[in-house]
């Protein structure tokens, strides 16, 4: 830890984390305790932290995450314990209580204050009871929730002061909790840990269930019903809760199905051609976003973040030109022979799977995610990660982009026409082999699209592909050949019911029965969910 980052964190703590309530210590008498860290076991480290707390001097709390994070050192000759500066074989010293400069000396000549895991517990505790005495509701409410994580009965007494002094309403709230939390771990009276009950219960979630389950083998048998009770509300709001969850996960996988497939919507709806190379699509789109990613590390990475939005319109175009290159090589051949477009663009896929081995490996490559990208939010009960949360934002967008290309442009309204009626379409006029050209490009660019998205999620391998193929024909069957709005419900229908089906019957045997239930349903409508209407269709 640097010299620099303890002055800043002191003048912070100076500043927000001073309390009325106490006076500073006296130079001499605190050196005196801190000096106490180091010699002795862990359980003398943790009687000589209590020391520390007990003065209330907040100049100990970045002592304290110095000691935390394995930085404090104490001189072996006369075992005063510094913060250390500098690096190498000679190390600048400077006391812990004044920061002031005491000199150098030999890194060997210096020992570091050990710490274990128990005594870091014991740290977290010490720091959030000394910063329960700050001006700053900010730093009180995260010193409140620490206190209310740990649930140490050492700090009753404090959480009694702090509450009665709290002005806060909403700070208040977590003391008391925390303080309800600790009397239903500790042997308080029957009165006590009824008026704690309904303060835990309402945590919620499965960090209540934890504490009144543990609560209810040591509570006294008057008590135990109303814990039970608790504890069964608790659950049946928690099916609740995990029957939401379960929803999301497959909203969230709707919409990774829904980008691979709506591609191959297009194309199998205009077209008729069976695209086993669409999966290859995807792959290539999330290859470009690892090359576009590569490429802004080695010469731009501050632009990281904007990796995504950099990769998008590249895949879209690579994709998109390749899947032009296969129709006016490959397909244009073939139409009317549906078995025989399958070979041809399965042997395909086994070109582009191979040549991609060939250039980056088989193995796994990495793509980041963007800053904005990480992490994850409560929702509720819910849990809810920002990767997923805008894949679904991405994929309604291509969705609703794509819409409005079938709707509103003159390509889109040739595209419709030579779905309906291709002979009648080409008698008016319109160029059906171009036509063919460019759909099959849009839908490999979607796919491309699709493959970026996917890159943030899934691994980036020659196979990644393969895994969405399969699942993009079921979702374009059971929506209805061609329909966009017939993928979309196919998709999220599919991810919803596949993510219902895995608690119960596992991954592979709730694809193997999805895919059961289309047969099924295949059987009463041949055409799907939202059937195409055209003379050439109904033929």
């Amino acid at each position: 830890m640097t010299f620099s980052r303890l002055l800043a964190t002191l003048t912070v703590l100076l500043g927000t984390l001073l309390a009325p309530a106490y006076a500073q210590t006296a130079d001499a008498e605190l050196t005196q305790l801190v000096d106490a860290l180091a010699p002795g076991s862990f359980k003398d480290r943790e009687a000589a932290i209590a020391a520390l707390v007990a003065t209330g001097d907040t100049r100990v709390v970045p002592l304290l995450q110095t000691l935390a994070e394995g930085d404090l050192y104490a001189s072996e000759a006369d075992g005063k314990v510094v913060f250390i500066t500098g690096s190498g074989a000679t190390l600048g010293l400077v006391d812990p209580v004044t920061l002031a400069e005491l000199g150098e000396a030999p890194k060997a000549d210096l020992e570091k204050v050990k710490v274990n895991n128990s005594l870091r517990r014991v740290i977290r505790t010490a720091i959030g009871q000394l910063t329960l005495l700050s001006d700053d509701p900010r730093i009180r409410r995260s010193a409140a929730q620490s206190i209310l994580h740990d649930a140490d009965p050492a700090n009753l007494e404090l959480l009694e002061g702090s509450i009665a002094a709290e002005t806060d309403p909403q700070i208040r709230q977590i003391m008391e909790t925390a303080r309800a939390v600790i009397i239903l771990q500790t042997d308080a009276t029957l009165e006590d840990k009824q008026a704690a009950l309904p303060l835990v219960a309402a945590i919620g979630g499965r960090d209540a269930l934890t504490l009144l389950t543990g609560a209810l083998t040591n509570s006294p048998d008057e008590l135990k019903p109303s814990i039970q009770a608790s504890i069964d509300g608790l659950a049946r709001d928690r099916a609740v809760w995990d029957a939401a969850q379960n929803v999301w996960y497959g909203i969230s996988l709707g919409s990774v199905l829904l980008l691979a497939a709506i591609g191959l919507a297009i194309t199998f709806g205009v077209m008729g051609v069976i695209n086993m190379a669409h999966g290859e699509m995807v792959m290539l789109g999330a290859y470009t976003t690892y090359m576009v990613q590569e490429t802004i590390r080695q010469s731009a990475p501050q632009l990281f973040d904007y990796s995504l939005a950099i990769a998008l319109p590249l895949a879209f175009l690579v994709t998109a030109l390749i899947g032009i290159a296969i129709e006016r090589g490959v397909i244009r051949w073939l139409y009317g022979r549906a078995l025989e477009t399958l070979l041809a663009t399965w042997g395909i896929s086994l070109i582009l799977q191979q040549s991609v081995r060939s250039i980056f490996g088989p193995t796994n490559r990495q793509v980041g995610n963007p800053s904005w990208m990480t992490g994850s939010f409560e929702l509720g009960g819910l849990s809810i990660t920002w990767s997923r949360l805008w894949i679904v934002v991405f994929a309604m967008v291509v969705f609703i982009a794509l819409l409005l290309v079938l709707k509103r442009t003159a390509l889109g309204l040739q595209m419709r026409a030579v779905t309906q009626n291709r002979r009648m379409a080409s008698a008016m006029g319109i160029r059906t082999p171009f036509v063919d050209a460019m759909t099959f490009g849009l839908g490999s660019g979607v796919a491309g699209l699709a493959g970026v998205a996917l890159s943030q999620i899934d691994n980036v391998s020659p196979n990644l592909g393969q895994g969405y193929i399969i699942d993009s024909f079921m979702v374009v069957v059971f929506g209805g050949v061609g329909n966009l709005w017939g993928t979309l419900v196919g998709a999220l229908t599919l991810g919803i019911a596949n993510k219902f089906l895995e608690p119960y019957a596992g991954a592979v045997l709730g694809k193997i029965l999805i895919l059961v239930l289309i047969i099924l349903f295949i059987q009463r409508r041949p055409r799907g969910l939202f059937a195409l209407k055209g003379r050439s269709v109904e033929a």
